[in-house]
Formats: C-alpha cells, sequence, structure tokens
C-alpha cells in the first residue's frame, strides 16, 4: 500500500459525478484508487468502473485498495487517456455516466526519490510516469536546444528567467552531461539572481513543472482527451476535471465553454443563423477549490481546482 494517498476534493467529486447505483463511471488517471473506490462504493451493486493509468506501480496499489470489490464491477487497464476512444470499445462500452480526470502528478511519484519527479531528492534525471516509455528529462535537459528548451520552461513552467536557465544548461552540459536532479537544480539556482529565489518557493518548482510537462506531453494531449470523454457521455452524463496548475485548468476551461456554447453570431443579428448547438451545460462557473481544512491536512491540495459540466 506505498501508493495510498487521500484523493483530493473527494466530497466534491462525488457530488459533481452525480453517480449512484447502476453508473458507469470512467476514472482516466486511477492513481492509487481513492477516487475510484470511494466511486465503487456509490455505483455497486450494479454500476461498472473502468480505471486507466499508466503507471504500473499505481495500477499494483489499486488491484489491493479495490480487493473488497466484486471484478464485475470494475476493471484497470494500463494505458494513457489520450487513447481513451481505443480503451473505451476495447472494454465494450458504447457510452458512460460519468468521466473523472485528476491531473497531475501523485503523490507516491514524487515522493519515490529513483522517479525523478522531485527537486527534493538526489535521483537520475527520469520524470517518465509511463516507464515503458523512452524520453526522459534527462535527454531532454542534455538534448534540445538552447531556444527548445527556454520555450518549455517559459511556456510549461511560467518561468520568468526560462532564458537564463536554458542558456545556463546548455553551457554546463557542454562540460558533461547533466544526470542527476541535484545537478540541476543547481543550475536553475545559478541561473536565478538572490533576490527572486527567496520568494515563490522552491527555485526549480517551475523548470521541473515544465521539464515533466514535456517528459509526458501532458498538455497537448488534454484538449481532445476532454472532447473525447465528451462525446463518450450520455446525456445528463458529467465531466469532472481537477487541475493542479493554470494550463491544466486553462484548457479544461476552455473546453467546457466552447462546447456550452449556444451562438457564435454577432451580436447585433436579430435572429441566430449559426444553428450551433451546445453539447454541455457548465455546473461550475467558477472553478472549486479545496476547504482550508482540506489544505492543512493535505498541503498537495493546495493548487487543486476541479471543474464541471453536464452532457445536454
Amino acid at each position: 500500500m506505498e501508493y495510498y494517498h487521500e484523493p483530493v476534493l473527494l466530497a466534491e467529486v462525488l457530488q459533481h459525478l452525480h453517480c449512484t447505483n447502476g453508473s458507469t463511471v470512467i476514472d482516466c488517471t486511477l492513481g492509487g484508487a481513492g477516487h475510484a473506490e470511494a466511486i465503487l462504493d456509490l455505483i455497486k451493486p450494479e454500476g461498472y468502473l473502468l480505471g486507466i493509468d499508466a503507471d504500473d506501480a499505481a495500477l499494483d496499489a489499486a488491484r489491493v485498495r479495490l480487493a473488497r470489490f466484486s471484478q464485475q464491477i470494475f476493471s484497470l487497464v494500463k494505458g494513457n487517456f489520450r487513447d481513451l476512444d481505443r480503451i473505451l470499445t476495447g472494454a465494450g462500452l458504447h457510452a458512460v455516466d460519468g468521466v473523472l480526470f485528476d491531473l497531475g502528478v501523485s503523490s507516491v511519484q514524487f515522493d519515490r526519490a529513483e522517479r525523478g519527479f522531485s527537486y527534493r531528492f538526489d535521483a537520475p534525471l527520469d520524470m517518465r510516469m509511463d516507464q515503458t516509455e523512452d524520453l526522459t528529462a534527462a535527454e531532454i535537459v542534455n538534448t534540445y536546444g538552447e531556444a527548445e528548451l527556454s520555450r518549455i520552461i517559459k511556456e510549461y513552467g511560467e518561468e520568468r528567467w526560462a532564458h537564463r536557465i536554458a542558456s545556463l544548461i546548455v553551457k554546463a552540459r557542454r562540460k558533461r552531461p547533466i544526470g542527476t536532479t541535484f545537478e540541476l537544480v543547481d543550475i536553475i539556482k545559478d541561473a536565478i539572481p538572490a533576490p527572486a529565489r527567496r520568494k515563490g518557493g522552491h527555485p526549480a518548482k517551475r523548470t521541473f513543472q515544465a521539464i515533466r510537462i514535456a517528459v509526458n506531453d501532458e498538455l497537448s494531449i488534454l484538449e481532445h482527451s476532454f472532447r473525447d470523454a465528451v462525446r463518450w457521455l450520455r446525456p445528463q452524463g458529467r465531466l469532472v476535471v481537477i487541475s493542479y496548475h493554470s494550463l491544466e485548468d486553462k484548457v479544461a476551461k476552455s473546453v467546457i465553454n466552447d462546447l456550452a456554447t449556444v451562438c457564435l453570431c454577432p451580436p447585433d443579428l436579430p435572429v441566430c443563423s449559426c444553428g450551433l448547438k451546445p453539447q454541455l451545460r457548465v455546473v461550475t462557473r467558477k472553478a472549486i477549490r479545496p476547504e482550508p481544512k482540506e489544505m492543512a491536512d493535505n498541503p498537495r491540495a493546495e493548487s487543486a481546482r476541479l471543474r464541471a459540466a453536464e452532457k445536454l
């Protein structure tokens, strides 16, 4: 049970997924199965849950956590939600009542030093969620050009010192390859002026986030995955997305609002001529944040944002 963790915004997820006995629910980011366990308690004995994760350790832990449930009401699949159509077709599904995305990296992945996600531990630069994939953080840091590194760090990490960091990375690797997280942390610290290092948390936080997103192609797959999920929903089915940084939340908000758009005609046109029919109803007008107690009990919940929508 090394992979056991407290699910973020659990009560809010259950409320907005709106699932009951007999519901079919897809957990696209299974993790330690905290959300999945609570969902199964609501949809049993006639419901069905399909859990998806790219991490073998997460799937192993989920099997242990969900062992008390009948295997007839849940299945676990190794995969990536970018392949949602293939996975759900392969499972013999035709439509579902709820889809959950709990984005980002799990606490266990951060806490296992050898995975290389965290700037708190000295470890090889890895950062792969699926360890069968080829691309690692070390390859990005040691082979990508300075301009591309700068773009990744600025765009995915929203780091104002991206150019300086990329420049020092390239300079350092000319002497020898950058192989560990602490080596990269030292370079980042050298690149950021001392006054800036004293504000906004750990100076490597944004760069590590950016490289992790690039390794796992996290952002580019979100929009089409959210849209795929909506297509699989039955009428009144719910989409629930938990994001952990502004870039993820921006994509979720954009897709939901786009699919909830009623009309694209100019405002001065007396009669609608575009014929656009909205696919979603926005359930959460503003992103839902954890309560102060949850943030105090679980600091990693602090950045969480939940958005939900209902299929029309």
